[in-house]
C-alpha cells in the first residue's frame, strides 16, 4: 500500500516522522500532519462513542444531556456544546470525538505505553489536517479564512453552529475537521493535543481517509522496536509523568518502569 510505510529502525522512524514538514512560505520547519498513536497496528480510527457498541448515534444525546446535567457548572468555558464535548472526552465519556497530537513522541508514547502488546507491531496515522480542514462547508471553511488559521477553535464553531444535529446536518455529504481545545488542564498542554471530529457519529475515520489517498499515511512501528523506543523516549522525558500530570500518571509511569520486561520474567 502506498500510504503504508514500515520502519526499520530509530533513523528511519524520524525521517518518516518529521517528512514533509519544511514549509516554504515561513522557512520553517512545521508540520501540517496530525498524529495518533496506537499500539496495535490492526486497530481502526474509530472513536470511543463507536467503540461503546448498540445504538450508540441514539445514545450521543443522553450521554451528552447527562454529563452536562450532573456536572460541575464551571468545568466549561462557555455553555455550549463544543466546550461540554472536549471536556466529556477528556474524562472518559464516550463522544465522537478523536485524539490526536502535534507531536510525533507523544504519538510514539502510545504506541508503547502498553507493554503487553509489544508482540504485536503498532501503528502511527498521520493526516494533513490543514487539508482536511479545507473540506468542511463553505461557511466553516470562510471562518478558517477570515481567522488565518488551520485549526478550528470550540469559539470558531459557536458562531456557526450550536447543537451536533446542526453540525451533522451541515450537508448531505460526509465531512471531517481537526478542532483544538481549550486549554482545560496541564494534560491537554502537554499532550499537545487537539481533537478530529465527524459530521457522521457513525463513521469511521480510516473508511473517510480512503477518498484522500494524499491526506495521509500509515507509519508502521515493528513490534522489535518498540523496547527500544519506549527506552528512547523515557530518556527524553516523554513519559506518563509528565504526559499524564498528577499522580495517576505518576503511578502509571511507577508500574511501567519498575515492572518486569517481559511477562515471564
Amino acid at each position: 500500500m502506498q500510504n503504508q510505510i514500515r520502519v526499520k529502525n530509530w533513523n528511519d522512524l524520524q525521517e518518516k516522522l518529521f517528512e514533509d514538514s519544511w514549509n516554504e512560505y515561513l522557512g520553517r520547519y512545521r508540520s501540517k500532519f496530525a498524529f495518533r498513536g496506537l499500539s496495535d497496528c490492526n486497530f481502526k480510527l474509530e472513536t470511543t462513542l463507536m467503540r461503546l457498541g448498540g445504538n450508540y448515534k441514539k445514545l450521543e444525546h443522553h450521554l451528552l444531556r447527562n454529563f452536562s446535567k450532573y456536572a460541575h457548572r464551571n468545568v466549561v468555558e462557555y455553555d455550549s456544546i463544543w466546550h461540554w464535548l472536549s471536556v466529556a472526552q477528556h474524562h472518559g465519556l464516550p463522544t465522537r470525538l478523536m485524539d490526536w497530537t502535534y507531536s510525533p513522541y507523544v504519538a510514539l508514547h502510545f504506541v508503547t505505553e502498553n507493554i503487553e502488546k509489544y508482540d504485536v507491531d503498532g501503528i502511527i496515522w498521520a493526516v494533513n489536517y490543514v487539508e482536511v480542514n479545507k473540506q468542511v462547508p463553505s461557511m466553516l471553511k470562510q471562518e478558517l479564512l477570515e481567522e488565518g488559521a488551520n485549526v478550528f477553535t470550540s469559539k470558531m464553531i459557536m458562531k456557526h453552529v450550536n447543537s451536533l444535529d446542526n453540525f451533522s446536518n451541515l450537508t448531505k455529504d460526509d465531512f471531517v475537521l481537526f478542532i483544538e481545545p481549550p486549554s482545560i488542564d496541564d494534560r491537554f498542554i502537554n499532550q499537545f493535543a487537539f481533537f478530529s471530529i465527524s459530521s457522521n457519529p457513525e463513521l469511521a475515520l480510516d473508511k473517510w481517509l480512503l477518498n484522500y489517498p494524499q491526506f495521509w499515511k500509515k507509519i508502521i512501528i515493528p513490534k522489535e522496536m518498540k523496547w527500544e523506543i519506549r527506552d528512547k523516549l523515557d530518556q527524553a522525558n516523554i513519559t506518563e509523568r509528565v504526559l499524564f500530570p498528577g499522580l495517576d500518571g505518576l503511578s502509571l509511569w511507577l508500574k511501567r518502569q519498575y515492572g518486569p520486561k517481559n511477562s515471564k520474567d
